[in-house]
C-alpha cells in the first residue's frame, strides 16, 4: 500500500504552530493537547484550534499552505478556519483577544532568534 505524502516541516515552523497552539490555549482554557487530537474534536478544542491556524497566518505572515503543512492538515481546512476567525472577530471581545495576540508574537518574535553559546 502506498504511503500518503507528507510535505516536510522544519522544526522552526513546528515549534512556531506549538507557540500559537499554547497561547491561545492560555487565552481559551482549551489544552493544547485537546486541539492536537487526531480524532473528532469537540467544538471549543474545533475552534480553539482554528484560532491557532488563523494566529499562525496573520502573525507569522504564513501562506495558508505553510500552516496547513506545519499543523498536518490540508490548506482548505486553514482556508475554513480563518474564514470562520474572520467572521468571528465581529465580537468584541475575541477580536480583542486576536490583536493581543498578534501583537505579542510580532514583539516576542520580531527580532532574529538568538544564537546561544555551546
Amino acid at each position: 500500500m502506498p504511503r500518503a505524502y507528507r510535505v516536510p516541516v522544519t522544526e522552526a515552523d513546528r515549534i512556531r504552530a506549538g507557540l500559537a497552539l499554547h497561547l491561545v490555549a492560555a487565552c481559551t482554557g482549551v489544552s493544547a493537547e485537546q486541539m492536537a487530537g487526531t480524532d473528532r474534536l469537540p467544538p471549543p478544542a474545533c475552534r480553539a484550534r482554528w484560532l491557532a491556524f488563523y494566529l499562525a497566518h496573520v502573525a507569522y505572515g504564513w501562506p495558508l499552505e505553510r500552516v496547513g503543512h506545519a499543523y498536518g492538515v490540508n490548506r482548505a481546512t486553514v482556508a475554513g478556519a480563518c474564514r470562520w476567525a474572520e467572521d468571528a472577530r465581529d465580537r468584541p471581545a475575541l477580536d480583542a483577544l486576536l490583536d493581543r495576540l498578534e501583537d505579542f508574537v510580532r514583539t516576542l518574535l520580531g527580532d532574529a532568534p538568538v544564537a546561544l553559546p555551546r
